[in-house]
């Protein structure tokens, strides 16, 4: 139980990519007043949380009114989690989502899809319709990659200082890196599950 725990906890905080988002999110909270920057990240983790704890209760649901299967869902999630990697690895001139213009953002798109993208919906709902008696270990192992997500976006500032842009940028790749081994697994194990699904 621990290891699953465990290894369902690392999956998501890549997939949450705090390390990678702190760029990002210092961007976006720059006309934010310095005295509201702590407490819009931890309002904009809390909401990302609660999304991720309604896919994971209503996942199950929401794949059977869709009719999807656990196969189909793996091989959509390991295409997801792969463009992701991709994008973590060879990131864009304009960034993940573009520009923001505006005030102090509200839900959209620092909680979504920033923190809790398609990519952690779709392994949040995957984890739940494939263990669904575990559903507290796995929201047990969500919060605790979200928490430490919130600690490394509320020291967004000083870390990026500390790092630097290269070092910053170095460990957005690596975590990339690592997602795109995660996500070739993902599309492995869904390809099998659909081969055997023809000969049985």
């Amino acid at each position: 139980m621990s290891d699953s725990f465990l290894s369902a906890s690392i999956l998501l905080l890549l997939l949450f990519d705090p390390f990678g988002n702190a760029p990002v999110m210092t961007v976006l909270l720059k006309d934010v007043p310095k005295a509201r920057r702590q407490r819009v990240v931890l309002r904009e983790c809390f909401f990302a949380w609660l999304a991720l704890l309604l896919f994971m209760w209503a996942g199950e649901s929401v794949m059977r009114v869709l009719q999807l299967s656990q196969t189909s869902l793996g091989i959509a999630g390991g295409v997801l989690l792969f463009l992701i990697a991709l994008r973590m690895i060879f990131p864009q001139p304009a960034g993940v989502f573009g520009e923001w213009t505006g005030g102090e953002p509200f839900v959209v798109p620092l909680a979504i899809p920033l923190i809790a993208g398609p990519s952690a919906m779709a392994m949040v709902m995957l984890l739940v319709s494939r263990e669904p008696e575990r559903f507290w270990t796995w929201a047990g192992a969500m919060s605790a990659a979200m928490a430490v997500t919130t600690c490394v976006l509320l020291a967004a500032g000083p870390l990026i200082r500390r790092l630097g842009e290269r070092g910053t940028a170095a460990l957005e790749r690596l975590m990339g890196l690592l997602l795109c081994a995660v996500a070739v697994e993902m599309l492995l194990t869904g390809l099998r599950s659909f081969v055997a699904s023809l000969h049985a």
